[in-house]
């Protein structure tokens, strides 16, 4: 029996020795704030900003860990939590350029002397939303709600506690429907958002009717420049060519025209 104590101490021993000192850390998510700016390709960048809260005897696990080159993603989620990577996108839309900086501890004054950090995560995802040409130059662009990727509660997908969502919509864009009502700006509830790009919604909202529509109007420039995109992306330098040809077409016509 004694020998049997003795070997279960030893392999005791040797886990507390061979456990990574990080996984010892204690790190609280505090509050997230996620901005997603919606682009005209219908992709999105997002950016995600967790505020940490450290304790007094992991500030210095922090810092080292902060500094580490080895560390994985799923090494902070060990540390941090799911929130950490259960982004406000869900990773099936699409997810690429994706960068994760853990910010500098600033010291704070709570009873145990924690600390504050921020944790910043960008990334890009594609079809975040629909759009539709309803009329010559008029595009109508809709939310697709099945990128959200935020806790469920019994009505659905919600926001959960200390968390803010901001979406940002092209300059120029006019909003056709939204729902939930945003937070912010409240002022501007009464004119209808006009000339209103930014608008965030704060813990609690539901999200399982989520709904977003706005509209762009091209203008006439941006129709031809759009078009010469295209025709470039599809046919690569043959579209110089191909647009060569067309000019030298119209002024040999015209010369000819001009000679009669």
């Amino acid at each position: 029996m004694a020998k049997l104590i003795l070997l279960l101490l030893a392999i005791a021993a040797m886990f507390i020795f061979t456990v990574p000192a990080y996984s010892f850390a204690s790190y609280a998510v505090t509050n997230l704030n996620t901005t997603v700016v919606l682009n005209q390709n219908t992709s999105a960048q997002v950016t995600e900003v967790l505020t940490l809260r450290v304790s007094n005897s992991s500030v210095n696990q922090y810092e080292t860990d902060r500094l580490a080159l080895n560390l994985t993603l799923s090494t902070w989620q060990s540390l941090v939590g799911p929130l950490l990577v259960q982004h406000i996108i869900n990773p099936k839309s699409g997810i690429y350029d994706f960068k994760f900086l853990p910010g500098p501890l600033i010291p704070s004054y709570y009873a145990d002397n924690a600390g504050m950090a921020k944790l910043m995560m960008t990334y890009y995802v594609n079809n975040a939303t629909t759009v539709t040409e309803t009329a010559p130059r008029t595009f109508v662009y809709s939310f697709n709600r099945n990128v959200f990727n935020f806790e469920h509660a019994m009505s659905g997908e919600v926001l959960p506690s200390n968390t803010t969502l901001n979406i940002i919509i092209p300059e120029g864009s006019k909003l056709k429907s939204i729902y939930p009502v945003p937070d912010a700006p409240i002022s501007n509830f009464t004119s209808g958002y006009a000339n209103t790009t930014t608008f965030s919604w704060f813990d609690g909202e539901p999200l399982s009717k989520f709904t977003f529509v706005f509209v762009i109007q091209q203008s006439l420039g941006a129709e031809v420049t759009s078009f010469f995109a295209t025709l470039y992306n599809t046919l690569g330098i043959f579209s110089y060519i191909i647009l060569g040809v067309v000019i030298a077409g119209f002024i040999l016509y015209a010369y000819l025209r001009s000679g009669r």
